[in-house]
């Protein structure tokens, strides 16, 4: 067995050794601790005589070695963002169906409107530039805009009927 005092003096040594295996200072301060708290629960298995900085020494590279394995093993060694950003996921169906409901609901505006919208909303056109495209007053951009919104968002806000099922259709059905 060896006294405590014993082990803090060989910590600058092992602060060192763990460095050495490390490249990392803050990694080899957790390994310096991990080693030495196993020291201390492994007391009983030094022997009298024995060199404690060649003991505690094989501990902590044991621990490294095993903790390198289980990273190899288990985690990623590379950054996986980026190919997490080459990855493309498709849209939910909802997404989907929210885009085939806002495209219904454009094919709805007139050609004025739908093009307002686009250029404005879509494109991120000013209303100048876009008065100029257009060979329009601003004034004029601007009322066609909030008409164009409102009329869309009016479309948007429709019950959405399914293959144009007719909820009349359905009822008379029903009473027949």
């Amino acid at each position: 067995m060896f006294e405590n005092t014993a082990l803090i003096n060989e910590m600058d040594r092992l602060k060192r050794f763990a460095y050495h295996l490390t490249n990392n200072s803050a990694d080899a301060e957790d390994l310096v601790q991990s080693a030495i708290l196993r020291a201390i629960e492994k007391k009983h298995l030094f022997e009298k005589g024995t060199n404690l900085f060649s003991w505690t020494s094989k501990i902590m590279y044991n621990m490294f070695v095993s903790n390198y394995r289980r990273k190899v093993k288990f985690e990623s060694q590379y950054d996986p963002e980026s190919y997490i950003e080459r990855e493309s996921v498709e849209a939910s169906q909802e997404i989907k169906m929210e885009v085939k409901e806002i495209d219904k609901a454009m094919k709805s505006l007139s050609d004025e409107h739908r093009e307002i919208l686009i250029m404005v909303c879509i494109q991120g056109m000013q209303y100048a530039q876009v008065s100029e495209a257009l060979d329009i007053p601003i004034g004029t951009v601007r009322s066609r805009l909030s008409r164009a919104r409102e009329n869309l968002q009016n479309e948007l806000d429709k019950p959405a009927v399914p293959n144009g099922f007719r909820y009349a259709d359905h009822d008379n059905r029903i009473a027949a």
